[in-house]
């Protein structure tokens, strides 16, 4: 018997919802942003409400519960030991992933990614004065590999200084096997290139796969992940920055205050907490409430839009469907779905101008009947089309 109710439909509209109040109409369902429509686990809201009874929200010091907190959930959830000096803190995975950038490359470098990519590794960045160099996924089937001859090409490129890895990944839904992410890692040694993994997604896996962190398979990287994704804590800013590298370490922490952003709010720290020391049974149940999403959705999909491909989801709660037997532009059905079918989702083209081309995302992390709601819209308008 399920201990939480996923079900729950909870009003968001006029919370300043970015996921909500952004929609055009009112009758708009978003299955947009990787944003979850979940009340959080009842252990992180007592204590935020603890938190808040005592009524003053100064200046924080992180306290050592929190970094005990972050070592005793990645030993015992992932086998991953952590050194409590390895720990940054910081305010989100994209402040994090921007300071990175910036403490262990120069501008006009290179920066390897693997597209389709989460579309802030490409703002990131450009923003650090650095060029994105894409190494395209290959499609295999219903999912995607590495090309590893294009991969290690431009690693060797000596303009490329620096490798980010989504892992899992947004927006393809791959779970990285320890044999691949070995494979990387060695690549990347032998060409000198730094290897940073965005690891925000690694609560978030389908049965019959398993999170491999990078750190377990070599010192030699930088490592950035926080709850927000995985407990739907986003709006609380907290993030952590994990390296074994002495030297980029110092590095990092420079480029964090540098930027300033080294201070982090109280409700995050104490969330962390909450979340890492007693809430593991929650999130193992929505693990198995956002399956049961993705089944129904490739349901959904066989039967009434046998046409279209909907890509293996071992991670993440956002599916990547093939609609390019469509024909039309993905930007411009996106556009179409919102304006006349009333549901929101992604383009392609946001994760990748070409690998993206002919795809969408869907986020169903949401109550199954609102999931469904949205797929009815959408095959009623694909019809028309």
């Amino acid at each position: 018997m399920s201990k939480y109710n996923f079900d729950e439909i909870i009003e968001r509209r006029g919370t300043n919802c970015v996921k909500w109040d952004e929609s055009p109409s009112a009758d708009t369902i978003p299955l947009w942003v990787a944003d979850m429509d979940f009340r959080v686990a009842p252990a992180i809201q007592e204590a935020l409400q603890r938190r808040v009874e005592h009524g003053v929200f100064g200046y924080n010091i992180v306290p050592e519960s929190y970094y005990q907190a972050v070592i005793s959930w990645f030993q015992r959830r992932h086998q991953w030991t952590i050194s409590r000096e390895d720990i940054l803190y910081t305010t989100a995975v994209v402040p994090a992933m921007s300071v990175v950038i910036k403490a262990l490359t120069m501008p006009g470098e290179k920066v390897l990614i693997l597209s389709p990519a989460y579309n802030c590794f490409f703002s990131s960045i450009r923003n650090n004065g650095c060029e994105v160099l894409e190494s395209p996924l290959k499609r295999v089937d219903d999912t995607f590999e590495v090309d590893w001859q294009d991969f290690e090409a431009k690693c060797a490129d000596e303009k490329t200084t620096l490798f980010l890895l989504c892992n899992p990944h947004n927006p393809c839904g791959r779970v990285w096997k320890r044999e691949e992410l070995q494979r990387m890692s060695d690549i990347c040694r032998q060409h000198g290139v730094a290897v940073v993994s965005d690891e925000i997604h690694c609560e978030l896996v389908m049965p019959g796969h398993t999170f491999v962190p990078f750190g377990t398979v070599t010192d030699e990287c930088v490592v950035m992940n926080s709850p927000s994704k995985s407990f739907n804590t986003a709006g609380l800013q907290i993030a952590n920055i994990i390296t074994a590298n002495a030297t980029w370490r110092r590095r990092i922490d420079r480029a964090i205050n540098i930027n300033e952003v080294c201070d982090v709010n109280p409700f995050g720290i104490v969330a962390l907490q909450a979340a890492y020391n007693e809430s593991e049974d929650w999130i193992d149940e929505l693990n198995e409430y956002l399956w049961g999403n993705y089944l129904a959705l490739c349901q959904f999909f066989a039967e009434h839009l046998p046409q279209f491909t909907v890509c293996k989801l071992e991670g993440t709660y956002l599916p990547w469907v093939d609609v390019s037997a469509l024909g039309i532009p993905v930007d411009q059905l996106c556009d179409r779905l919102l304006t006349e079918g009333k549901v929101w989702v992604n383009p392609g083209t946001m994760y990748g101008p070409e690998t993206g081309k002919g795809y969408i995302r869907i986020n169903i992390a949401c109550p199954r009947s609102q999931l469904m709601e949205g797929l009815r819209r959408i095959a009623v308008m694909l019809a028309k089309l």
